[in-house]
């Protein structure tokens, strides 16, 4: 960013501006065209434009954008109807984002820990995870880098190794004040790494076992983008606490809590609030993205479309020496490298496809799930040449 922007230097924005979208596009201020496997980090679940969607933030925006929740909120109890019953769970919290979500999570454990005569409970956070930037959610996050220069850090949080049940149990046997788990279904920042099934079942019986609540954050692999409504689901175990946001309201902002069991109960009158979280444009945003996800099929494309790209690219790329491995699940892909890869967004804008490269060397492909099998087709043939090239130059040697 220039020096002379009136912006904070928080972000290193690549050189290009987009006008608009339609469906999997991007279009340019030069109005130039892109391939958008991005999707905005996960956001814009019904790609650009979608014309439901559009429709209905329009009539909307014409009936009442915000109130407040000193007011009842029809769409918010119709909102939290469906993903109550999509889950399996009995109540939701509705923010603004992710990092509010997790933020709400933190807080019920540590609420429900006190209700339990706890005074100074601990959380189970993993290595690698991610969970935002406020300070209690980048305490919980597995990053130093992200954490540096932020320090004292928020106290209460114990972490150790993903999908490593033993240390799961000796920290149960060790740690008296623990209270919850806190994991990601898929690692997404941390470079698409999955928890296995096996580790969600045994996290969940542990849970059962010591009153510890299992929180699963879905922020950014929910909402669909796997194939099943959320992620956890491919195992068969249902959280206590489930934070989402992201692909719920297709690109406007939106944050919810679920809850189940002891969780459900823990939050009073007084003990959390927002003024933006639950306004009625974000639920009808949310609503209608999930109308839409039901009446396109669009959880069996993404594991349809998904399955093919995964396969495609392991066939193109899974032999090559520099590909340390090719994960992910649905439409949530990860390519991790042997090198660096940052310099793969800008190359790739140069061939029209948006991706982005997280933890440094994994290219993270989260398109919008509609998604189809051409489109999949076109993002492999620029994606590959592009790795391919990059693999096959020299590293440069260590000073």
């Amino acid at each position: 960013m220039p020096a002379s922007s009136p912006l904070m230097s928080t972000y290193l924005p690549q050189p290009v501006a987009f006008s608009h979208g339609d469906g999997v596009w991007l279009f340019d201020t030069q109005g130039r065209r892109y391939l958008d496997a991005l999707s905005g980090i996960a956001v814009n679940t019904l790609g650009h434009n979608h014309p439901r969607l559009v429709a209905a933030l329009r009539e909307q925006v014409g009936r009442i954008i915000h109130a407040s929740n000193l007011f009842e909120s029809p769409l918010q109890k119709q909102l939290a109807a469906r993903l109550t019953g999509l889950s399996g769970m009995t109540n939701v919290f509705f923010c603004n984002s992710g990092l509010e979500a997790n933020e709400a999570a933190i807080k019920i454990a540590r609420l429900y820990g006190h209700q339990r005569g706890i005074d100074r409970p601990e959380i189970v956070v993993y290595e690698r995870a991610f969970h935002g930037r406020s300070l209690a959610t980048l305490s919980a996050t597995g990053n130093e880098k992200v954490q540096k220069g932020f320090e004292p850090l928020v106290e209460g949080f114990v972490r150790v190794p993903f999908n490593d049940a033993a240390a799961l149990r000796r920290v149960g046997a060790e740690r008296p004040n623990v209270v919850a788990v806190f994991l990601e279904a898929i690692q997404g920042e941390g470079g698409i790494h999955r928890a296995r099934a096996e580790y969600l079942q045994e996290a969940r019986r542990l849970c059962d076992e010591r009153g510890w609540l299992l929180m699963i954050d879905e922020v950014q692999c929910g909402t669909g983008r796997t194939g099943r409504w959320f992620a956890h689901q491919w195992a068969g175990v249902v959280p206590d606490v489930m934070p989402l946001a992201k692909g719920l309201g297709s690109g406007v902002p939106i944050g919810a809590v679920v809850a189940h069991g002891a969780a459900a109960g823990v939050f009073k009158p007084g003990n959390h609030g927002t003024t933006f979280g639950g306004n009625p444009l974000a639920m009808r945003a949310g609503l209608t993205t999930l109308d839409v996800m039901e009446e396109e099929g669009l959880l069996d494309s993404a594991r349809t479309v998904g399955d093919g790209l995964f396969e495609t690219l392991r066939r193109e790329l899974g032999a090559h020496a520099g590909v340390v491995d090719i994960r992910g699940q649905g439409l949530m892909i990860g390519i991790e490298l042997d090198r660096p890869a940052g310099e793969l967004v800008a190359r790739a804008l140069e061939r029209g496809v948006v991706l982005n490269v997280t933890a440094e060397r994994v290219v993270r492909l989260l398109p919008p799930l509609i998604f189809r099998s051409e489109h999949a087709a076109q993002l492999v043939d620029v994606l590959v040449p592009l790795i391919r090239d990059l693999l096959d130059r020299p590293q440069a040697r260590a000073a």
